[in-house]
C-alpha cells in the first residue's frame, strides 16, 4: 500500500476503496444469501439426504441397522415380555442395545445363515408337495 501525504493523495485513495466496495458489495450480498439459503432446514436435510444417496454402500447400511435394530427389539421381548420392574425395563434397554449392535455388525452373516435357513426350508415344503 502506497503512503498518504496529500488531500489529493487521500481523496484518490478514499475513491478507490468506494469503487472496489461498489464491486464487492453485491458478491457479499450474494454470498450471505447463498449461507442462508444453505442453513435452512430443508436444504440441509436435501443435502445430508444428496450425500447419503452418492455413498455407495447406503441401503446395505440402513438394511443392516434395521435388521439390528428389529433383532435388539425382538430380543428384549422375548427376554422380559411386558415387564414393570424399573430394574427389569433397564436390563431389557441393555439388552436391546447390545443384540442391535451385534446384529448390525455382522449382518450379511445372519443374512446369509438366514437365507440358507429359508432355502433349506422352503425346498423341504416343496419335496413334501411333490410326493
Amino acid at each position: 500500500m502506497q503512503e498518504i501525504n496529500t488531500v489529493a493523495d487521500l481523496k484518490s485513495r478514499i475513491q478507490q476503496l468506494e469503487q472496489q466496495q461498489a464491486i464487492e458489495w453485491p458478491l457479499l450480498k450474494e454470498d450471505l444469501h447463498k449461507t442462508y439459503e444453505s442453513f435452512k432446514l430443508i436444504n440441509i436435510l436435501k443435502s445430508t439426504f444428496k450425500e447419503a444417496v452418492d455413498v455407495p454402500d447406503i441401503k446395505t447400511n440402513i438394511i443392516n441397522a434395521a435388521i439390528g435394530l428389529t433383532s435388539g427389539i425382538v430380543a428384549k421381548k422375548v427376554i422380559l415380555g411386558k415387564t414393570l420392574n424399573p430394574l427389569s425395563k433397564l436390563l431389557g434397554l441393555i439388552v436391546e442395545v447390545v443384540v442391535s449392535n451385534k446384529v448390525a455388525k455382522n449382518a450379511d452373516g445372519i443374512k446369509t445363515i438366514g437365507s440358507v435357513i429359508m432355502k433349506k426350508l422352503f425346498n423341504q415344503k416343496d419335496e413334501r408337495e411333490k410326493v
